[in-house]
């Protein structure tokens, strides 16, 4: 089970359906799982796009909520100098995610996990709402922190975390986080042990960019993996975290090896690298890895 954003992003030549939890969710899909996003739209066509392209690709819709009152989620992306930025825009309709609403969805599916990150917490309403969630399962929560700024504080992050069992974040948004607490260490292992002891976390997963990624348990052992050389060319970065994440994710539900998992995670999030935005066009970007992984 997915909660979050479902947003359309705005490039300067095309509009891309997207949104972290979206993102994940459609991959996981097309990895063969099933995954229940929880969201809100807007009654727009950016409602009806939404709603198309998951059924054209077999997603359930049992957890999307519809309304008057707010748009379905926009985002502007501006590029320079090969780095992209976001404009998020404000109260948009998965700022408004009912909780009545997630109640009843829970309990009408039992996760074997549980997805979700600080974006759709910027609004009390859909803050609530998680809470619910988190509160009504005692599935594994998987906490992708995914900072957006301006729209993340530290009373945010500090619940998430402590509603988490897995972390997982980049090497940008760790520096922020031993900012934010005053994390003593003076490694990244160390800072991410910190906060692990602090929150209970049992394992988090830090990524590196091209330099690759690396996870820690609560037992301190430390797995690595090493970047990817690709002959891909980068078209963009957009959706690479997502990618990671999804794969992060279909390792622990399919119960792979962490080294095996991180590999597999880092090579997928350079492919995505490789097309613009964070999904591909067809569903044949994804057979090599459901070949090469049997699944």
């Amino acid at each position: 089970m997915l909660f979050g954003e479902v947003l359309a992003d705005i490039f300067p030549d095309q509009t891309v359906l997207g949104g972290a939890p979206f993102n994940v969710a459609r991959h996981l899909k097309a990895f063969g799982q099933n995954p229940v996003l929880i969201t809100r739209l807007g009654n727009d066509v950016l409602r009806d796009n939404v709603l198309n392209v998951m059924s054209q690709n077999g997603m359930e819709t049992i957890g999307i909520q519809c309304g008057n009152r707010h748009p379905t989620g926009r985002v502007l992306v501006h590029f320079k100098d090969g780095q992209h930025r976001f404009e998020i825009l404000p109260a948009q309709a998965y700022d408004f995610i009912h909780p009545s609403m997630v109640r009843m969805t829970t309990l009408s599916v039992d996760p074997a996990l549980v997805y979700f990150g600080t974006l759709a917490q910027r609004n009390e309403i859909s803050g609530r709402a998680l809470k619910v969630l988190l509160r009504s399962t005692g599935a594994m929560k998987f906490l992708d922190i995914n900072l957006r700024a301006p729209w993340y504080d530290e009373k945010t992050i500090r619940q998430s975390l402590q509603y988490a069992d897995v972390m997982k974040l980049n090497a940008e948004e760790l520096g922020l986080l031993a900012e934010m607490f005053g994390l003593a260490g003076n490694t990244e292992q160390n800072q991410v042990v910190e906060l692990m002891n602090r929150f209970d976390l049992n394992h988090a997963v830090v990524t590196c960019g091209k330099n690759g990624a690396w996870q820690i348990d609560r037992n301190g052992r430390i797995t690595e993996a090493a970047g990817k050389d690709t002959a891909t060319k980068t078209v963009d970065t957009v959706g690479a975290g997502d990618g990671f994440s999804a794969v992060c994710i279909l390792g622990t539900l399919l119960h792979w090896q962490m080294a095996e998992t991180l590999e597999r995670a880092n090579g997928f999030a350079a492919a995505i690298c490789g097309i613009r935005g964070a999904i591909p066009d067809h569903a044949d970007f994804y057979q090599p890895y459901t070949r090469d992984w049997g699944i």
